[in-house]
């Protein structure tokens, strides 16, 4: 941004180099100038940037919170998490106007302007913002930024051998015990409830929640037996803090009937793992760029004959007598498929011609599966006097 720099150069302070420049107009004292034309174009205030990777540390060195090697497994814990999740969006368009007064008469423009682009940005979760709530409330004086500061400058107290550990753990966990123990028994579980409004048809009201396996839209509370509450997850890109009742109403549309094939329906819902489409006893996954809304049928049709390929691709030999044994070509190459366990194939063997009596063998063959070693408090005191 120029700033007093369009008008202005360092260095140029002699007025005849001004009036070459062509920065100024030339003017004298007591002149009226004419205004061609007065503009004003609305404008709106901008939200704090969202943090990159990088951004977060540098703010986490600023707070005085962690240490350079905390600073990766931090972030990398709350993705794992669920809690924050780095990807892209697109930006939505936005309508601005733009007024101009040229010659004593007002014009009005209609503009539109791309609002809200980000690129690998880190954005809250539903469940982390529910569970950032629920700490927030309930635990304010851990939350607070300046508590970690503070315990990184008690850390390095304790090793410098000015303060006891016992002394300043102490002092931290008899409190911290009473409030945990006072939080079980008094604080609700946390679930980011919103009443969004009352369903038009059956005059319930419609909330939006944190459940079990995510975020949901629910009609009624379930004040009766009978009486049992509707559910329907939110789509990719809804959250609970911004969906208004018309998102959450469209939601309530799903399942949808899409029509037959091959004598059987396609329907189209949403589940736990996203939109999915149901035929034949079988879920096809809706791809993200795909609305599960406005699908039709030929369209679903064609996601349920591409997966019914990748699935032949994936299948070498399958067992009408054991149908929980089958043969797979997977990632890393050919194995057996067996009640959720998966193993390898010995080099020797062609996969396409294992019969079921082989497969058997070579499953009651497979070795166990190794378990990580764990290293006792014994054994690494015994290392250590060795050393």
């Amino acid at each position: 941004f120029d700033g007093f720099l369009k008008v202005y150069l360092e260095g140029t302070d002699d007025e005849e180099e001004i009036e070459d420049s062509g920065l100024l107009p030339a003017v004298n004292q007591g002149e009226s100038m004419e205004a061609k034309e007065i503009t004003a174009v609305q404008k709106f205030s901008r939200s704090s940037p969202r943090f990159t990777e990088a951004s977060l540390v540098k703010k986490l060195e600023e707070l005085g919170i962690g240490r350079p090697s905390t600073y990766a497994p931090t972030i990398s814990t709350v993705q794992k998490r669920g809690y924050v999740v780095k990807e892209s969006r697109d930006g939505v368009d936005r309508k601005y106007t733009k007024l101009s007064l040229v010659d004593g008469e007002i014009k009005s423009h209609h503009l539109t302007e791309v609002t809200g682009t980000e690129k690998n940005k880190l954005f809250p979760t539903d469940i982390g913002t529910v569970v950032n709530d629920f700490l927030d409330e309930n635990f304010s004086d851990i939350m607070n930024y300046g508590f970690t500061a503070s315990v990184e400058k008690e850390f390095d107290e304790i090793a410098q051998g000015m303060t006891s550990w016992v002394k300043m753990i102490d002092g931290f966990y008899k409190p911290f015990h009473l409030i945990v123990n006072e939080t079980l028994e008094n604080a609700e579980r946390a679930t980011g409830e919103r009443e969004l409004g009352v369903d038009p048809k059956t005059g319930k009201k419609i909330i939006t929640r944190m459940a079990k396996f995510g975020p949901v839209v629910q009609i009624g509370g379930g004040e009766d037996e009978e009486d049992k509450p509707k559910y329907a997850g939110l789509n990719p890109g809804q959250s609970l803090e911004t969906i208004t009742l018309e998102e959450a109403l469209e939601l309530f549309k799903l399942p949808r009937d899409l029509g037959v094939f091959e004598d059987k329906a396609v329907m189209v819902g949403i589940g736990r793992f996203g939109p999915y489409i149901r035929h034949n006893s079988k879920f096809t996954s809706i791809p993200k760029e795909v609305d599960p809304m406005s699908i039709g049928l030929n369209e679903a049709i064609d996601l349920v004959k591409a997966k019914r390929e990748a699935d032949a691709k994936k299948i070498i030999r399958e067992f009408t007598e054991e149908p929980d044994i089958r043969v797979l070509n997977g990632r890393w190459g050919p194995y057996i498929a067996y009640k959720r366990k998966s193993i390898k194939i010995p080099k020797e063997i062609e996969p396409t011609d294992i019969t079921l009596e082989m497969a058997k063998d070579i499953i009651e063959k497979a070795p166990a599966k190794k378990t990580a070693r764990r290293t006792t408090k014994k054994t690494t005191k015994k290392t250590a006097k060795k050393k």
